[in-house]
């Protein structure tokens, strides 16, 4: 790696590096975010329930932008997906764009339409091409311009994670989705987890008993990463210097969404937030590259682990965890705890329900594997073998892909992917004021109340 010099310091600031990205013109911003969380021109569309479906589409035409490591992992999926046409495919480098056109011919499928002239080239994609779905891998700062440049162009959408970095961003994808119309959902991966999939399944069938608390998070060591000239390196850290809170709530927090019916039953009403000092990045900079390198030199705002924690309206408490710049093993934690008993996914999937396990004895979860797996991995379990993080990436494609097919309503829609992209600012906000709480917007403005839960599906 080459040495840095003091001169290669970043110089903007952390308004101009959220913007960065940000591609004008492509919806209307907000003046503001009011009190009561609505956007200040209040110019939203009907709010739609948790069954809002579209007539099926057989078969899906997608779009794709960006196509590093995770998009790369996601054309594979689709490529072997029934029913799915890869269109095109936009990506700012063009041998990437070339790769994934030689991947389609390698499995029988015809060319997709490249596209790669400039950062904003996604928008002539959706402007001009013939699709159903565009679907996003890019950085962080890319996901909302994407996916209002789909929506606006009469496309469904679909993100990676985070779907929005800011307040405001939230209710621009909610406002879009609601007024054309169009599926805007939010790829959260972690929640076709054979774990996760299984706690939802135990949860559903009322062994926990009154769900009360979860833990969650994402604590994963991403100092090398962070210092690469490559990849996520080459945008991930400028995160870390600029903001300080929970900077990547989803992994964690998106299957309890779904163990705990938010949106669908309850939803998230205010949060408070922490963080330490921030050591991991410069010290690790200094020990590698010389306490002379820019890298070392360089303030990072983000303290080394951020504990947020959020209260339900209906009582319920979540305690969610960012903790990427510290030597520690992965963990999401994934714990529920109910009025009966709890379960721990991590580091290894522990389980006690009073009454069936020894007393004050945890018991392993695979015990309950073989009575409880979720019927959609016993039905897709073998094509999943050999796709990414453990089969849940080729879960997740599939059952987007099927949903549009059958005309079904999507496991998450737009509200959820603001409810859990929106803990990221309100974090922040809330370390910026002492841990001040702060109140979640309820985006479904009501529906949560009627909602219904999302089902145990099989297919």
């Amino acid at each position: 790696m080459p040495k840095h010099t003091k001169s290669d310091k970043v110089s903007v600031n952390r308004r101009e590096f959220l913007k960065m990205g940000a591609a004008a013109g492509l919806g209307t911003a907000f003046t503001g975010i009011q009190k009561d969380g609505l956007p200040a021109d209040r110019k939203l569309g009907r709010p739609r329930d948790s069954r809002f479906k579209v007539p099926p589409i057989d078969p899906v035409r997608i779009g794709f932008v960006g196509v590093g490591g995770m998009g790369s992992a996601h054309v594979r999926n689709l490529l072997r997906i029934e029913g799915v046409e890869l269109k095109a495919v936009c990506d700012i480098v063009p041998e990437k764009v070339a790769r994934i056109q030689e991947w389609a011919a390698r499995a029988g499928k015809p060319k997709p339409a490249g596209y790669s002239r400039n950062e904003k080239d996604f928008v002539r994609m959706c402007e001009t091409e013939d699709l159903d779905l565009v679907y996003t891998a890019t950085p962080w700062e890319w996901h909302v311009p994407v996916c209002l440049a789909a929506m606006a162009n009469g496309k469904h959408a679909a993100t990676e994670v985070p779907a929005a970095l800011t307040v405001e961003e939230c209710w621009q994808l909610v406002k879009t989705a609601e007024n054309t119309g169009k599926h805007c959902v939010m790829m959260e991966n972690c929640n076709y987890g054979r774990t996760e999939m299984t706690i939802l399944h135990l949860a559903r069938k009322g062994l926990f008993g009154e769900l009360q608390h979860a833990e969650c998070g994402y604590l994963h060591d991403l100092r090398a990463l962070k210092f690469e000239m490559r990849g996520e390196g080459l945008w991930r850290t400028a995160h870390s210097i600029y903001r300080d809170g929970n900077l990547y709530p989803t992994h964690g927090l998106g299957p309890v969404m779904q163990w705990m019916d938010i949106n669908r039953g309850d939803r998230f009403d205010y949060l408070v937030s922490m963080s330490c000092s921030a050591r991991g990045l410069q010290q690790y900079a200094r020990e590698n590259f010389g306490v002379d390198d820019s890298r070392a030199l360089q303030e990072y705002k983000c303290g080394d682990v951020n504990v947020s924690l959020i209260r339900t309206v209906n009582g319920r408490t979540i305690t969610v965890i960012h903790d990427c710049n510290t030597p520690r093993p992965y963990s999401r934690i994934d714990m529920l705890q109910g009025t009966k008993g709890l379960v721990l996914g991590y580091p290894e999937p522990k389980i006690h329900i009073e009454g069936l396990s020894p007393a004050h004895r945890w018991e392993d979860l695979s015990n309950y594997a073989e009575a409880f797996d979720h019927p959609l991995w016993k039905a897709r379990g073998d094509a999943a073998r050999g796709a990414g993080h453990g089969g849940m990436d080729y879960i997740e494609d599939y059952r987007l892909i099927h949903c549009l097919r059958t005309g079904q309503p999507l496991d998450m829609d737009v509200y959820d992917a603001a409810a859990v992209s929106v803990v990221s600012e309100l974090s922040e906000r809330s370390v910026a004021a002492r841990s001040k709480s702060v109140d979640v917007p309820d985006f479904t403005r009501g529906l949560w109340k009627t909602n219904p839960p999302l089902g145990i599906v099989s297919d």
